[in-house]
């Protein structure tokens, strides 16, 4: 029988049918004998529920919401996953390119003009000391110490906590309640893991060879271990695959819940920790999801993606970087200038996860005169969207307004990582100006698509078929890139 009818004394003593239940849910039908009923408390006359399995929509729920709520702590754990799992690494070792980064770092919108230095620690085993060498003629360091949530909690650098001038910074953990030994720069954690990416920028003169050798001047080890420190393990993975990316797929789950299951949780995030617990991911219980939340876990994350892909289609206008242009900065900002996307009145989860979907470590805060810019191309000179198989140029102009150099790198738009090819090139940069051809008025024009033109083939970076995210990264940018008065020319269709 698939419909019943209840009944329920009037004050009248007359029956009223109230609802009648079927498959597909309630059905409001009941007016009063009298003509009268309570304002609200049930829906409208004629209603009918559009969910026929709660169980499931509200787990997928949770687990969409939880993609975007957790991105930026999957993202820097990725990192961390991988680094143990592919390259066999522990807390305090330190990873060193000796050369620029090719495809095989399978990561978020890496550079490959300056080599890196990452690292990961525990703070559960104590507070960790990071050495680090003064920048001068030898070379210099430029990157971000960040905790599990990927928030900076110290810039490195010229411009960083530690001006430069090298020292040793001691990272402590959120329940650390000593004395500071003399001669640290201090840095306390909210969270217990805690990592870093910094790049090493080679001085003038000096060879990729060169920065990596300076690199290998840095430290790592436990505060305990300060009296006699152990010699320090560098792990070079130039020639393998380091795979960071994060997964949309069930496995984003198994990376909040081993996240979650480690870190303090803030207020602010016990709602979404309370939503988490119908999914299976709740602090000190293995994590052992149904079948239901493991199909809407795994729908979820693969819709996230979909909806990031989307919601970058759709950039907003007025974020453009210049508004005749089509172009975003890397770096969008909160309306604080910081990346914590976090208010007096609510955190923007969807600006937040945008912004980690396409970069990782980004600096504290933006200044008006930041050491770097980043321009990504979302669309052609006629505004149209960037697409896979199609070839496009770009003019770059002779004097372009930077100290250091600039870089156009092209991303795969899926992954915003490095593009496989035969050639493995990812970048031209002004470094490599004397081996491109020329224009007239001493720019160059560079080239991405599946093929090179005839005759262009040093000024080209292939593409493979992919759907291409060009980066103009300009080092050392001047005023007329910070104060947009110089303006960066549109990427344009050939074929």
């Amino acid at each position: 029988m698939n419909r019943r009818e209840f009944f329920l004394p009037t004050a009248a003593g007359a029956l009223a049918s109230v609802y009648a239940a079927s498959q597909t849910g309630f059905v409001a039908l009941a007016i009063a004998q009298d003509g009268r009923e309570p304002l609200g408390g049930q829906p409208p006359s004629g209603s009918t529920c559009s969910i026929k399995d709660f169980d499931y929509q509200i787990k997928y729920q949770r687990a969409f919401e939880a993609v975007l709520w957790g991105m930026q702590a999957s993202a820097i754990y990725s990192f961390r996953r991988a680094a143990f799992a592919d390259l066999g690494m522990k807390d305090n070792d330190i990873i060193a390119y000796s050369a620029t980064a090719t495809p095989k770092l399978e990561a978020i919108t890496a550079n490959s003009t300056t080599p890196y230095i990452t690292a990961f620690t525990d703070l559960r085993k104590g507070p960790v000391v990071l050495e680090l060498p003064v920048a001068g003629a030898d070379g210099s360091l430029y990157g971000q110490v960040v905790d599990a949530w990927q928030l900076t909690i110290a810039d490195v650098g010229p411009t960083g906590l530690d001006k430069g001038q090298g020292g040793k910074m001691l990272f402590t953990p959120p329940d650390f309640r000593s004395n500071v030994p003399n001669g640290y720069i201090h840095v306390p954690s909210p969270n217990y893991r805690v990592a870093f990416a910094f790049r090493s920028i080679p001085a003038p003169g000096k060879t990729t060879t060169d920065a990596y050798q300076y690199a290998k001047r840095l430290r790592m080890y436990y505060l305990s271990e300060a009296g006699n420190p152990p010699q320090q393990k560098f792990v070079d993975p130039a020639n393998e695959r380091y795979p960071t990316l994060p997964f949309y797929d069930e496995r984003f789950f198994e990376d909040m819940h081993a996240i979650v299951s480690v870190e303090p949780v803030k207020e602010q995030d016990k709602v979404m920790m309370g939503m988490m617990k119908s999914l299976g991911i709740e602090r000190g219980q293995p994590f052992t999801p149904n079948e239901a939340a493991k199909r809407a876990m795994r729908q979820a994350a693969i819709d996230a993606w979909y909806y990031m892909q989307w919601w970058y289609d759709n950039f907003p206008a007025n974020k453009l970087y210049w508004p005749d242009r089509h172009y975003a900065s890397l770096l969008q900002t909160d309306d604080n200038r910081t990346f914590t996307f976090t208010y007096d009145d609510r955190i923007d989860l969807i600006e937040r996860a945008a912004e980690y979907f396409w970069c990782t470590y980004m600096p504290k805060m933006l200044t008006d005169n930041p050491g770097t810019q980043y321009f990504m191309a979302l669309a052609d000179n006629n505004g149209k969207l960037l697409e896979a198989g199609k070839t496009y140029k770009i003019d770059v102009p002779k004097d372009m307004p930077v100290r250091q150099f600039w870089a156009l790198t092209v991303y795969d738009r899926a992954t915003c990582s490095f593009i496989y090819s035969n050639s493995s090139r990812t970048t031209l940069s002004s470094f490599d100006l004397d081996k491109m051809k020329k224009n007239p008025d001493g720019g160059v024009t560079i080239y991405t698509g599946p093929n090179a033109p005839d005759g262009m083939e040093a000024n080209w970076i292939p593409t493979a078929g992919k759907r291409p995210l060009p980066a103009m990264r300009c080092y050392g940018p001047m005023e007329a890139l910070n104060n947009r008065t110089f303006k960066l020319p549109d990427f344009e269709l050939v074929g």
